[in-house]
């Protein structure tokens, strides 16, 4: 425990001095009374409370004055509190065949209100950054406390090119994460959260080079398959023509990443549990020692010693002292 005004600490010598001036009137009262009296005769004379139910009261009143002194020198207690950083980097498949509606309104659609449920879970200072792919990657929010930034770049998403890039949109969130700096000189814990219905046609980097470097950075990468194996597009040709390309989501590229990534793999976007990523994540928040101002508990806990001790007395013997 520190002290924010410490020479208050000084007031507190009146306390041992207000010992010392009680058991000096005790010694008074004692030799007052044997004044009047033969001392061995008083208990005769007039019955005696207990010596502890004498002296209560006035050991209430002497504790209470000690803790309003050790607050008026404004005490600082040291407590070890959860860091309140993280960061949550949400990777949405925005390639052609996310357009499918095998998963109603369309697999974009219900990526989309996952990725809001992420954000609208997102623990008291965390960070969230969103990243969009399909045949590139790209930052569409970068890490940030103002989830309206976020919420913002997710409802401008939407399906692109056909070329799917997956494990770069990978990469890209995990140098994503290795950008964030904390208030310490420790890099803030991240998730990544992929949200794709999988496999790769485009882009230069492999999956297993993707996995490696996510697990090399300690950001796990947690995805969840968009879509069934019956997924189609619809694609307009020259003519009034319509082509359908049959899409169906992969799970293989999804599992391997989340895996060899230390992160968690999910068939579907029901069977992602928002609340048990964070839980995930704010494991590895750790902790770090923060001072705390107690002056209202020292305070607050003289005052109740001192009513105390005014309303045994009051109770006990008809007066405060």
């Amino acid at each position: 425990m520190s002290f924010a005004a410490p020479i208050a600490l000084v007031a507190l010598l009146a306390v041992p001095a207000a010992v010392a001036a009680y058991l000096w009137l005790e010694r008074r009262r004692d030799a007052r009374a044997s004044a009047w009296a033969t001392p061995a005769l008083i208990p005769n004379m007039a019955s005696a409370p207990p010596p502890w139910r004498r002296h209560l009261p006035t050991a209430l009143l002497l504790l209470g004055v000690t803790l309003l002194l050790v607050g008026f020198a404004r005490p600082h207690a040291h407590v070890t509190v959860s860091r309140q950083e993280a960061t949550v980097i949400m990777v949405l498949d925005v390639s052609g065949s996310m357009a499918a509606r095998d998963v109603q309104p369309s697999r974009l659609a219900a990526a989309k209100a996952t990725a809001s449920r992420f954000l609208d879970a997102l623990p008291k200072g965390y960070r969230a950054s969103l990243v969009t792919f399909s045949d590139h990657a790209a930052v569409a929010a970068p890490p940030t406390h103002d989830l309206d930034q976020v919420r913002a770049a997710l409802a401008k998403a939407k399906s692109g090119p056909q070329g799917t890039a997956l494990a770069d949109a990978v990469v890209r969130a995990v140098d994503v994460g290795l950008t964030v700096h904390g208030t310490s000189n420790t890099r803030p814990p991240a998730i990544v959260v992929l949200l794709s219905d999988g496999g790769q046609t485009a882009g230069r980097v492999t999956p297993q080079q993707a996995a490696a470097k996510a697990k090399k950075a300690q950001i796990p990468v947690s995805s969840a398959l968009v879509g069934t194996p019956d997924g189609i597009v619809l694609q307009p040709l020259k003519g009034g023509f319509t082509e359908r390309i049959q899409v169906p989501a992969s799970a293989t590229i999804l599992r391997y990443i989340a895996q060899q990534s230390g992160g968690n793999f999910v068939p579907s976007l029901a069977a992602l549990n928002v609340k048990a990523s964070y839980d995930a994540l704010g494991s590895r928040v750790g902790h770090r020692r923060k001072s705390v101002e107690v002056t209202a508990v020292a305070a607050g806990g003289g005052l109740a010693f001192l009513l105390a001790g005014a309303v045994l007395s009051g109770i006990w013997f008809r007066r405060l002292t």
